[in-house]
């Protein structure tokens, strides 16, 4: 059974969450504030953490920041701050995604699925799949998804590569545009987003079978990229 800690100061919505998660078969474990996050976190050991930002003694983001000194389980913020300043700086503080309230109970049921549903990091073998292209990591080859139609004709360049290496090692996980930007190796980039899209579009128009309506590389407006599988 998935453990999820529900963390929220209002006890409407710690409520309805609780009955909502239970109802599907998850353990719930809440908290009402940071600290109590923080030592529920340490005691219960959960699958992932739904976290409200504004709780009444600490802030949300160094709520995220103190778990991840030591944790790297997955947490979906779930906040009334819907400024793109506040989910970058929740996103960068290590949070996986973001749901904003008032909220849709089968969007943030997804959402906590797709975090769930993270690759394996490392040197570990990791796949995926992009409409009729297959994509492993390890030695970055690419096959034709179904065996007996051959090679696709398709070549990715290095910054290619790196970043669709760090959107399949994080599928369903919204990767931020300062996080992209970090993975790739070119002095020439620096912070500037507009390069993040010139690539962007260039991996749609090579592996999405729709470049006009990606399916798999996801762009979430003014914030970052989204690997769907």
């Amino acid at each position: 059974m998935t453990r999820v800690l529900v963390v929220d100061d209002e006890p409407q919505i710690l409520r309805a969450l609780s009955i909502m998660l239970k109802a599907r078969s998850y353990d719930v474990v809440v908290a009402t504030n940071g600290k109590q996050a923080l030592a529920a976190a340490a005691q219960s050991s959960p699958d992932i953490v739904v976290l409200d930002l504004g709780l009444p003694d600490l802030d949300g983001l160094d709520v995220i920041r103190g778990l991840r000194g030591w944790s790297k389980v997955p947490i979906v913020v779930l906040s009334g701050r819907s400024q793109g300043v506040s989910k970058v700086d929740a996103l960068d503080a290590g949070a996986d995604d973001y749901v904003t309230k008032p909220f849709n109970v089968d969007e943030l049921l997804a959402r906590l699925r797709a975090v769930t549903r993270r690759a394996p990091t490392g040197s570990e073998e990791v796949r995926a799949v992009i409409g009729d292209v297959r994509i492993e990591l390890p030695g970055r080859r690419l096959s034709a998804r179904v065996p007996d139609r051959g090679s696709p004709d398709v070549r990715l360049t290095p910054t290619e590569w790196q970043l669709l290496e760090v959107l399949i090692r994080n599928p369903g996980r919204l990767v931020t545009q300062r996080e992209m930007l970090r993975s790739i190796d070119r002095a020439d980039v620096g912070d500037q987003s507009h390069y993040l899209r010139q690539f962007m579009n260039q991996l749609r128009r090579k592996l999405e079978p729709d470049p006009a309506r990606p399916r798999y590389l996801m762009t979430e407006p003014g914030m970052g990229y989204r690997f769907q599988p």
